[in-house]
């Protein structure tokens, strides 16, 4: 079997990367997690900023072409400088950027995570149902 992938459309917070590659990493069984990264990527991927949507589906598309992933995870996080709002607000956000990568059709796995203050992950949607009730680890 051949070295595998993941799409992680992701904060460029540097606190961030780590626990969600390793969380990435563990949770699909794939050697890599590439990393699409931009200030607030929920509030991006929920507005009306075309281009820079048309951009994130791009680089997803080098993932998926080049490196053949079949997942694609969405993050949001506590404490974003880039989106700077609630906990609840960053969900629905989440659940719409979810949304927008769905209309992109490709066939290739979608799931929603929240990274709370202790950088403990919280699945928030999954296109395939398996992870939905996750709840982050005490």
């Amino acid at each position: 079997m051949g070295v595998t992938f993941a799409a992680v459309i992701n904060c460029m917070d540097g606190r961030v990367q780590e626990p969600v590659a390793k969380w990435v990493k563990e949770t699909f069984a794939v050697d890599y997690a590439d990393m699409i990264t931009l200030a607030g990527p929920d509030k991006v991927l929920s507005g009306p900023n075309f281009s820079v949507v048309n951009n994130i589906r791009e680089r997803v598309m080098v993932s998926r072409q080049a490196h053949g992933s079949e997942i694609i995870v969405m993050v949001s996080h506590h404490d974003c400088a880039g989106n700077p709002v609630s906990k609840e607000e960053h969900v629905a956000h989440n659940h719409k950027s979810v949304r927008v990568i769905q209309s992109w059709g490709l066939p290739m796995r979608i799931v929603g995570i929240w990274l709370d203050e202790n950088w403990q992950v919280e699945v928030l949607s999954d296109s395939e149902g398996h992870l939905q009730s996750q709840a982050p680890k005490k």
